[in-house]
């Protein structure tokens, strides 16, 4: 819905909208991530809900000017609640010919679509596949408000008296364009501002070049008369408190730092860099202050069983990896389960298998993490549902991990991870307590027992060197309270079954399902990860226009909730959208003899909202 005001001075209209699909694209060196982070920065100051989508290339510097080498990153910014970063592009802005060629398609009809004209000569548009140049195309644009600006020219012209070189000066169109679209869509700039003072403080010349480019990108939206309406998006109805913008890889190195500023333990992080984990290890070194040690192991062996060896110490211990590295972990986390060693293991999916998609999203894992071990092996897993859920979420694996004393996965995922939000700060006396527990000196005369459990089935965890707690450790099957290795069937049995029923007991311990939507109807629609913010929407919608249909999101995947069955039954159907061919659709159908319907997509991409609301009518209307 849009609302139309009379022209201001300059003679430009101002349109009130309720929400905007915003995507910048360009080349991997053309700072398209800056400029969307950068407008999300200033959106999330200003007020407005967010959601964002940043998409890169696998390629560290693919070819300028390649179709692969494109980068992009979209937002949408609302004045109510909002849980996608949106289906349609409203405005598009595209560097060059490659990134027009790869966007176009998702610019809605009537959208406004900026490019910067001056990237369209010959050689570039030969590198998009392009026999013509698109701009002189008048039909094949005549869908879209086509913006047609000189960006690399002006943005020479805006440094031409600060003595940059051409290529400095043109690393600069970013902020023109920046600018153009602050204009556009009526930001403050000032939390920008600050941004580049802060970071080039060192580099002054570069400082006065931005601002100037930011500045003259919108200086050229007041005074072209090609663009005769800009548009406002009031702030959202928030609820009050203070708020940051926040990734899921932030969210969860926040979390496990309060976790463990919550038990009062140190806090170890053994990884190994991968894509889209590595932002976790980045955040959590920076909080060393919070005594967080980060240890950039030399492969993910090492890695998970430097987690194995902290956790062992008695620090809360945790690591992190997508699912190349997660393979190569198994072994490690089934030490950490016979063991029975608190430790957290983050997921953070991509496309598969082997290096597949790197730096595109996928839920391709729930496989690997619910049965991929040696043995009988099962392990509790966790999932956000967006990126502020992480830092629940976080807490809530950890608590998980020190009250059972086990290995707890947490799946997240790239759409999760890389995606950003606002995200309202608790205070900590509002965050649930995890209590640590270490088994005292024994008195004289009493034997330790190092598998007595309590009424969770959790053994003590003991600090090295606590007198009288010596005990025998490693991935021989053990006997029960005694701890001593005992090879006979009949243990071998009874540890197996004592380790599922201790990972299955924990279902007693966690929320019960709760639902969206009627108790009752037509569909049931479960998701868990990412796709929470696409289903949900696509069911809000799917109520208002009269379908009998209710949404249920797992936060935990392993052990379900303990009502998960019955609230399944209360339904005459059941669809789960997933991003890979099936996998919790299976798991569903196994555990509950239920016959679940997928929608199933393996792309790189999250779902449109679109693409589940179709699903839900086909299901609920296929007699």
């Amino acid at each position: 819905m849009a609302t139309t005001d009379v022209p201001g001075a300059n003679g430009k209209i101002s349109e009130q909208l309720d929400a905007v699909v915003i995507r910048f694209c360009g080349d991997s060196g053309d700072g398209m991530q800056l400029a969307g982070t950068q407008f999300t920065n200033v959106s999330a100051v200003f007020g407005n809900d967010v959601s964002t989508l940043p998409d890169f290339p696998a390629e560290i510097r693919a070819p300028a000017g390649t179709l692969g080498g494109v980068s992009g990153f979209q937002i949408c910014f609302s004045s109510s609640d909002i849980y996608t970063p949106g289906d349609e592009v409203d405005t598009l802005v595209a560097m060059n010919p490659a990134a027009l060629k790869t966007n176009v398609a998702d610019l809605k009809r009537g959208g406004t679509l900026i490019v910067n004209e001056d990237a369209f000569e010959k050689s570039n548009l030969t590198k998009a596949g392009y026999d013509s140049n698109p701009l002189d195309d008048e039909e094949s644009l005549a869908a879209y408000q086509v913006q047609k600006v000189p960006m690399t020219s002006l943005t020479r012209d805006a440094v031409a008296e600060l003595g940059l070189s051409p290529r400095e000066a043109e690393r600069c169109k970013n902020f023109f364009a920046m600018g153009l679209v602050y204009w556009l869509y009526q930001r403050d700039a000032t939390p920008t501002e600050e941004w580049v003072k802060s970071k080039f403080a060192k580099k002054p010349e570069l400082v006065e070049a931005n601002l100037k480019a930011l500045q003259a990108g919108y200086n050229f939206g007041i005074t072209t008369e090609a663009m005769t309406v800009h548009y406002r998006v009031d702030p959202a109805e928030l609820p009050p408190g203070k708020y940051r913008k926040v990734t899921g890889n932030e969210a969860i190195a926040f979390g496990f730092v309060t976790a463990a500023t919550l038990a009062g333990k140190k806090l170890f992080y053994g990884g190994y860099p991968i894509t889209p984990a590595s932002d976790i290890l980045h955040e959590l070194s920076k909080l060393k202050n919070f005594n967080v040690v980060t240890f950039q192991a030399e492969d993910e062996i090492a890695a998970i069983t430097s987690v194995v060896g902290a956790s062992y110490a008695g620090d809360l211990a945790i690591t992190a990896s997508s699912g190349p590295g997660i393979a190569l972990k198994g072994e490690g986390m089934g030490l950490g389960a016979i063991m029975e060693l608190p430790m957290v293991i983050v997921d953070v999916q991509r496309g598969g298998p082997s290096t597949g998609l790197p730096t595109k999203t996928e839920q391709s894992d729930l496989y690997m993490c619910m049965f991929g071990r040696n043995g009988d092996c099962p392990l509790p897993l966790v999932a956000p549902a967006s990126p502020a859920d992480c830092f629940h979420m976080a807490q809530e694996a950890m608590r998980i991990a020190v009250e059972f004393m086990t290995p707890v996965m947490l799946l997240s995922d790239g759409y999760i991870a890389n995606g950003a939000e606002p995200w309202q700060i608790p205070e900590m006396s509002s965050l649930k307590p995890i209590k640590v527990s270490h088994e005292k000196r024994q008195k004289d005369g009493e034997q330790f027992m190092p598998y007595l459990r309590d009424e969770k089935k959790a053994r003590p965890w003991v600090v090295p060197g606590t007198p009288g707690c010596e005990h025998r450790v490693g991935g021989l099957e053990k006997s029960d309270v005694t701890g001593n290795v005992d090879y006979s069937p009949q243990n071998h049995q009874y540890m197996t079954t004592l380790r599922a029923n201790k990972i299955a007991g924990i279902a007693d311990f966690i929320p019960e399902q709760e639902v969206e939507g009627p108790e009752s109807g037509d569909l049931l629609v479960i998701s868990w990860g990412g796709t929470y913010g696409a289903v949900r929407t696509a069911v809000k919608h799917s109520i208002k226009e009269g379908l009998s249909v209710a949404h249920a999101h797992l936060r935990y995947l392993n052990p379900f909730p303990k009502n998960l069955g019955d609230v399944i039954k209360n339904y005459k159907k059941v669809l789960i959208p997933e991003l890979n061919t099936g996998q919790l659709r299976m798991i569903i159908r196994g555990t509950y003899l239920a016959d679940a319907v997928g929608l199933n997509k393996v792309q790189g991409k999250p779902f449109l909202i679109s693409e589940v609301k179709q699903k839900i009518r086909e299901v609920i209307e296929d007699k």
